[in-house]
């Protein structure tokens, strides 16, 4: 495909009904309305302004805007206009921002207020309130061009070792396509609520362009919101389609709210959901929680659906159009039933070009025409994918490897705990199975629900309460933090 821009492809649906609601800021005293025609009046607008600073087709855009429609306008004019925008979280400390930028050689920083920025930065900062100045300029013209050319950058999370920097094609829109029927079940007619803020890449996908390209509404918490007010916010503005981590709608359930009449289901990524908090969802809602596995170099793959729910305790199906398998050691698909390391197709739409900078280690992630992702899996018979952990999260008792959420299937049921999670503590001469928890219930509770329901080798060795599980700023647990907070061998 050689005529072709990200942008212009989410921003085209709207076309057919410009006075249509595309953008809801909601908060619990009202809310920042724009219309699909608004959108893109901002979108070609700012590109214009952005051209008219002297950008040209390939420079980098480092986006240091907070939770605000800032950010997907600039994200979306940057690719308009051909530039690279490098959406980054405004929850990022002067420091870890540096680094980026004297890795990204960028020609541009927009700038929200109170957001840290790179320190010594030699390029030029551009105040985020300029944005709604370029909003009225004349519309520019989309830059097109390949579909397998560069559109934006945006960084891992950094569980497993140090943040990389993933670099994505045009092309990586069409293979979200795959999650309409695949994982959400969209429709042009869905007002689809998303938990987290603008600048988290699920928010910037799942809640925003992913809406827009279908025709549909996106609403966002304004800054600020309490987890514990979205029902309220979902019920005031028709949510048909609730977004969020697993955490987020833990929080929910927490918290006193009416029924919701207008929801269809909810939609959860970022980490792993356990089985207890769909049933919970489930009995509280009447609705289906649907799962969805991606990483930051591929768009969510595997996924429950309206059409296709998920077996209990799997992540769900391969999307339709997608080529995913269980290797083996020696990189050959296996048959359902053995676990190996979960794997997508070289050829998918939604995979990264690479990793900035880093050729070996882009290289390092393929075997043969297979994409590894770093997670264990397993296959059933009738295609539905169990993950197992990540590769390294992996835990070795007395020889044998354990997964943590074979183990954390069994606590979280457990009244009171919580918040659950388990890792491989190292101690004195060897290491242990630990057991992590947020709630009430006591190590013995936790203790005898291991014994019961769990081979000895996989029995934690020791449980530990603590106040709150470490998260990384997308949300999923921090298993390394755990391990070096607890750690008996220093």
């Amino acid at each position: 495909m050689q005529d072709f821009n990200l942008a212009e492809h989410v921003l085209a649906a709207g076309l057919a009904s410009p006075d249509k609601l595309a953008l809801a800021v909601v908060s619990p005293t009202g809310a920042d309305r724009w219309s699909h025609a608004r959108l893109r009046a901002a979108v070609l607008g700012t590109a214009t302004g952005l051209r008219e600073r002297g950008l040209t087709p390939g420079d980098r855009v480092l986006l240091r805007i907070g939770n605000e429609p800032a950010f997907p306008v600039a994200y979306l004019a940057c690719i308009a206009a051909g530039l690279i925008p490098v959406p980054t979280s405004a929850m990022l400390t002067a420091r870890e921002v540096t680094k980026i930028a004297g890795e990204i050689t960028h020609a541009l920083t927009i700038a929200g207020e109170g957001i840290d920025l790179p320190e010594g930065d030699p390029a030029p900062v551009m105040p985020v309130a300029e944005l709604a100045e370029m909003a009225s300029l004349p519309p520019a013209e989309f830059d097109r061009g390949s579909a397998d050319r560069l559109a934006y950058i945006v960084y891992t999370s950094g569980t497993s070792g140090r943040p990389r920097a993933v670099m994505h094609a045009h092309r990586a829109i069409l293979a979200r396509q795959m999650m309409f029927d695949g994982w959400y079940g969209l429709k042009p007619s869905d007002r689809l609520l998303h938990a987290g803020a603008f600048n988290w890449t699920f928010t910037l996908g799942t809640g925003l362009m992913d809406p827009w390209t279908a025709g549909a509404t996106a609403l966002i918490p304004a800054d600020g919101t309490a987890i514990e007010q979205i029902p309220l916010l979902a019920r005031r503005n028709g949510a048909t389609i609730i977004a969020g981590a697993p955490g987020v709608f833990r929080r929910m359930l927490r918290a006193d709210w009416a029924p919701l009449p207008d929801l269809r289901h909810g939609l959860t990524a970022g980490e792993r959901l356990d089985p207890e908090l769909r049933r919970a969802w489930k009995d509280r809602t009447g609705t289906e929680l649907h799962e969805a596995m991606g990483m930051s170099e591929c768009s969510t793959f595997l996924s429950g659906s309206p059409a296709r729910p998920a077996p209990e305790g799997s992540a769900g199906y391969p999307q339709p159009g997608r080529r995913v398998a269980i290797l083996s050691d020696e990189g050959e698909p296996l048959p359902p039933g053995q676990p190996g390391v979960l794997a997508v197709h070289r050829s998918d739409p939604g995979l990264f070009l690479g990793y900035l900078g880093q050729p070996e280690e882009t290289a390092a992630k393929f075997q043969g025409e297979w994409f590894l992702t770093g997670d264990l899996a397993v296959q059933a018979v009738d295609g539905a994918i169990s993950t197992l952990g990540r590769a390294d999260d992996m835990m070795n008792a007395g020889g044998f490897r354990v997964a943590p959420a074979e183990v954390e299937d069994v606590l979280v049921p457990v009244p009171g705990a919580g918040d659950v999670a388990v890792t491989e503590l190292p101690v004195p001469g060897a290491s242990i199975i630990a057991a992590f928890w947020t709630g009430p219930a006591t190590p013995e509770a936790m203790r005898a629900a291991a014994e019961a329901g769990l081979a000895r080798y996989k029995q934690p060795r020791e449980f530990i309460p603590i106040e709150a599980l470490p998260r990384t700023p997308t949300g999923k647990i921090n298993r390394r933090a755990l391990r070096e907070a607890h750690r008996k061998d220093a």
